[in-house]
């Protein structure tokens, strides 16, 4: 197959797909290594690039997809007459931060972040297609996990999680200092108990190895009192007789 039967061939089909296709499907089915599917996806993307079109084409990680062009939205909008969707809430959007930074992630894991229950925004965010099962966390009780999806990279333009902007670095507030000395405080105690314990086991030995010694001195001036006496005895017989 000619190279641009290969280009013409896979924007039918992701035209007609209106979903991301992988890559290694349309190789797949037209028969070509991946490098032939790269190389027309790249030709395709040109040619939407070059002129004025209203067709883009969107590489979604692994995957290609034809979607119109962001400056015609509006005018797209209209004639579909379709409603706005509504705008993700300042909860909804801080639970999907969370879970797009840190996932795969539990719905217990976002709670700890925020401190509130999540489970409403959680059930919504799933609902709207953003986020969605991706196993359960080996631990008692087997939580969900949650990962976001493709609809989330396309809903934020991106092509993969790669380009999510880096997380600021966070400054440590009061009550972070104040927990981190509250911690530092019971290491130190922990760490002074082990040595008073330490030096209170070293005391015992050394009273333990004097009351030995002084345990094998008695019985030695025992033994020689012993004999002491013995040998007297010894002398007085003697004298009698």
């Amino acid at each position: 197959m000619e190279t641009y039967d290969i280009v013409a061939a896979i924007e039918g089909i992701l035209f007609a797909s209106g979903e991301p296709v992988p890559t290694k499907r349309l190789a797949q089915i037209l028969e070509i290594d991946d490098k032939a599917v790269e190389y027309a996806l790249e030709r395709l993307s040109e040619q939407y690039n070059e002129g004025v079109r209203g067709i883009r084409m969107l590489r979604v990680e692994d995957s290609a997809q034809l979607c119109s062009a962001p400056e015609y939205a509006d005018v797209i909008r209209r004639t579909m007459e379709k409603r706005r969707i509504p705008q993700l809430s300042p909860t909804a959007l801080e639970v999907l931060a969370i879970i797009a930074y840190f996932q795969p992630a539990t719905r217990a894991y976002v709670e700890r972040v925020r401190g509130v229950d999540s489970a409403y925004t959680v059930g919504l965010l799933q609902n709207r297609g953003l986020i969605e099962p991706c196993g359960q966390l080996q631990v008692p009780g087997r939580p969900t996990l949650f990962r976001t999806t493709n609809a989330f990279l396309r809903t934020f333009g991106l092509s993969s999680l790669d380009e999510l902007p880096p997380l600021p670095e966070a400054e440590e507030d009061d009550a972070q200092a104040q927990l981190k000395n509250a911690i530092e405080a019971i290491q130190r105690e922990q760490e002074e108990a082990a040595r008073a314990e330490g030096a209170a086991e070293e005391i015992s030995g050394t009273l333990f190895t004097l009351e030995e010694a002084s345990d094998t001195e008695a019985e030695e001036m025992d033994i020689a009192s012993g004999e002491e006496t013995s040998d007297q005895v010894d002398a007085s017989a003697e004298a009698e007789v």
